[in-house]
């Protein structure tokens, strides 16, 4: 099996091309790094560029679509930066995989397409979206290029797999989600401050996302699927796991107890359809981060 990666240094592409080279899986990619310390095809580039297509391999069997602004802070009032790269840029990797007879497009979305969660509510792939409630430039960005990539398989484009990712956490220097923030002030600091401890995600460690979109690997339809965990993570959760880790107590500043944030999509269809499930639970999952935080 051959496949092609876009943003093909970024935290999510690295694990899975680490993944896909165990199970024998060749693999290529493109990134505007200069250059790559894995053993794979290294391509240096950009998503935006008019030859994208010369630079994707023949005979490739999936384009795994990554490469976006990919954090709300790096679109938020950047609305034409957004949408260059996440909805136009995306086009352009269609139009190229298209070109080169790519056989399978996979398209990492975000639970953010999901406008307001309320209370513990859980929502699945077909829960109505309200794209009115949303003033995320970057959520928008995700919706429309789902929609685009919706159009175009009605159209005759090829099997397509949209995963709506939850927050990810992992073993990382930099970027770090609310997992990593936490564990290191509660490591770090003799003080965690927090907006509310009942705030909570289904937080999914970096090897359970890379595992999800190995599993999608020669599906011949269009389907869209949350990626998350199994259950919610508070930041009551991190911070007493954390302390465990650490073999200290840590005083905690909640600086709105009421102001509850919580992001409950589910991973029912996922389970179903992929035979997918997460394997690294909060605990396992904090300790992968000990060498970085």
């Amino acid at each position: 099996m051959k496949i092609f990666i876009t943003g093909s240094e970024s935290f999510v592409a690295r694990e899975l091309i680490k993944q896909c080279l165990e199970r024998g899986i060749e693999v290529s990619g493109i990134d505007f790094a200069k250059s790559s310390d894995l053993p794979y095809q290294f391509i240096k580039g950009d998503i935006t560029e008019p030859e994208l297509a010369s630079k994707i391999p023949e005979g490739v069997d999936a384009v795994v679509h990554l490469a976006a602004l990919s954090r709300d802070q790096d679109c938020a009032g950047k609305a034409y930066e957004c949408f260059n790269v996440n909805v136009m840029g995306t086009l352009n990797v269609m139009r190229a995989a298209k070109a080169k007879n790519a056989k399978q497009s996979i398209f990492a979305s975000s639970e953010w397409v999901y406008e307001k969660f309320v209370g513990d509510e859980e929502k699945d792939e077909e829960a109505f979206i309200d794209i009115a409630g949303h003033t995320s430039e970057y959520a928008l960005s995700k919706l429309v290029s789902e929609a685009n990539l919706r159009e175009e398989y009605k159209h005759g484009f090829m099997p397509t797999t949209i995963f709506r990712f939850a927050i990810i956490y992992g073993p990382r220097k930099t970027n770090w989600a609310a997992v990593e923030s936490v564990m290191s002030a509660v490591k770090n600091s003799d003080t965690v401050t927090v907006g509310s401890l009942k705030s909570g995600r289904r937080f999914l460690h970096v090897s359970d996302i890379a595992r999800g979109i190995t599993a999608a690997f020669g599906r011949t339809d269009f389907q869209i699927i949350n990626l998350s965990a199994d259950k919610l993570v508070r930041m009551e959760d991190i911070i007493r796991e954390s302390e465990k880790i650490f073999g200290k107590k840590v005083k905690i500043i909640e600086l709105n107890p009421a102001a509850i944030s919580v992001r409950n999509p589910s991973n029912k269809k996922a389970k179903e359809l992929l035979g997918w499930r997460p394997q690294v639970g909060l605990v396992a999952g904090l300790q992968t981060l000990l060498p970085f935080v």
